[in-house]
């Protein structure tokens, strides 16, 4: 009788760590000290977790783990690359039971971010110039600027608090023409604020309408559930949920991607190519051309497993608390004006604000200099939005456009963020309240500073 040689099997995938559920959860680089103004060093305050996270320690045990393992994905008949190819597609799976993905129906590709995914699937619908697309004046620009290029942009408007009602959007829906598709965020990166999905998704599918959800904030603060939901597709990031390996995730129908060309072409997405004729490979294969990101794809299912771990429900405990400690500790800060809805359950733990009389950048830099906390400053690549929030004219906006293409970036209308997650400890958000205190108590310091083309900086000597 033949005898055939034991595959080993590798780091068992997406093992559950199962730690005690805790509220607050450290991250990698949670001790990190830099250096501030005066000499010294100070532990570094994350407060930018809206624009990118630190990884979880689980996520980086797991990328440790395969790498003794790595090697090509579904084209290799050595034992590392079966290893390789079952945590891969491992990771799809754990994907989609995250966002509650129906198996028999939906997908889940990999691409680097939400902005490819979005990217990715505005090509991939074949929609026709003439199509109309219903968005909302609230979208990050990754769920904005893809669908300019292939069809006709609705937008539902925000009101002076950047928040729109499920009227709002029912109103876009019934307008003529019908949109084909409503893209909508299930959370703001500015101002935090989490529109009502499950009505507006209901009113969206009753007339026939496919409902996508940007997804990048909401994932790491909110459980989904996407066939309960009706959410049709949902693309998130990574580096947003404690996996900055470089992965994101589209999850589609795989209706959507039966047909038709690939956004990207080569390697992987292919059965067969002659001279003159192609065959395209089966399922997401078929989108993942070149050699797939196995490291991040593991990364970003290990990040959802932890989540899992811990439990929503010490997630969700944490996050009030965080909501609760911005709006006090931002409410004693003289000067400070707040942007967006607050005193709302419907918000995640992010708030944006300006300073009377010292510009974002220079506040945020200060912050950095003075404090050791990163914020972020600016219009946080929701430019429209921010317009409105900021109550900014036509002339208004196109005077900052003309002072960008003039290299004027200082000139920019903006405010700070300041954004946690599970990974802040409640004291950071203390830290915030204080450090801005001083500042508004000591405007004599923003002369220490200087503009440049690129922001502001506190020269030495």
């Amino acid at each position: 009788m033949p005898t055939t040689t034991p595959i080993p099997r590798g780091p068992a995938p997406l093992a559950p760590s199962a730690p005690a559920p805790t509220a607050h959860r450290r991250l990698v680089g949670d001790d990190v000290r830099v250096p501030v103004a005066g000499g010294g060093t100070r532990r570094y305050v994350d407060l930018d977790t809206a624009a990118t996270s630190s990884a979880a320690p689980a996520v980086v045990a797991a990328v440790t783990d395969l790498l003794p393992w790595y090697s090509s994905v579904h084209r290799g008949a050595g034992a590392k690359s079966q290893v390789t190819s079952a945590r891969y597609e491992a990771a799809r799976d754990v994907v989609g039971r995250f966002v509650g993905a129906d198996p028999a129906t939906h997908q889940v590709v990999f691409p680097r971010n939400t902005t490819e995914a979005l990217n990715l699937l505005a090509f991939r619908l074949r929609l026709e110039p003439d199509d109309v697309v219903l968005t909302t004046a609230a979208e990050h620009h990754a769920n904005l600027l893809p669908w300019r290029r292939h069809a006709q942009v609705r937008t539902v408007d925000v009101d002076t608090r950047g928040t729109f009602t499920v009227d709002d959007v029912v109103a876009g829906l019934g307008a003529s023409p019908r949109p084909r598709v409503l893209a909508l965020t299930g959370a703001s990166n500015v101002t935090g604020w989490m529109p009502d999905l499950a009505r507006i998704t209901a009113a969206a599918r009753h007339r026939g309408v496919l409902v996508v959800v940007d997804a990048a904030q909401l994932a790491p603060h909110r459980p989904i559930d996407m066939a309960a939901l009706g959410v049709d597709v949902l693309a998130l990031s990574g580096h947003k949920l404690y996996a900055p390996f470089g992965a994101g995730a589209l999850v589609a129908p795989r209706a959507l991607f039966r047909d038709g060309e690939p956004f990207l072409v080569g390697g992987g997405a292919v059965s067969a190519v002659s001279g003159d004729d192609v065959v395209w490979a089966d399922g997401p294969q078929r989108e993942e051309a070149g050699s797939p990101n196995v490291l991040g794809a593991v990364a970003l299912a290990a990040a959802a497993t932890d989540v899992l771990d811990q439990g929503w429900d010490a997630v969700l405990a944490h996050e009030v608390a965080l909501v609760s400690d911005l709006d006090r500790e931002l409410a004693s800060v003289p000067r400070l004006r707040r942007y967006g809805a607050t005193g709302t359950a419907a918000r995640l733990p992010v708030a944006a604000f300006n300073l009377e009389g010292t510009p974002h950048a220079l506040l945020a830099t200060r912050l950095s200099v003075e404090f050791g906390i990163g914020v972020r400053s600016g219009c946080f690549c929701a430019h429209p939005y921010m317009g409105r929030l900021l109550g900014l004219t036509h002339d208004e906006v196109a005077r900052f456009h003309a002072d960008v293409r003039a290299g004027r970036r200082d000139r920019v209308p903006g405010a700070v963020r300041a954004s946690a997650n599970r990974g802040t400890a409640r004291q950071d958000v203390a830290a915030l309240g204080e450090a801005l205190r001083e500042i508004a108590a000591t405007p004599e310091r923003d002369r220490l500073y200087r503009p440049t083309a690129e922001g502001w900086v506190r020269p030495t000597g």
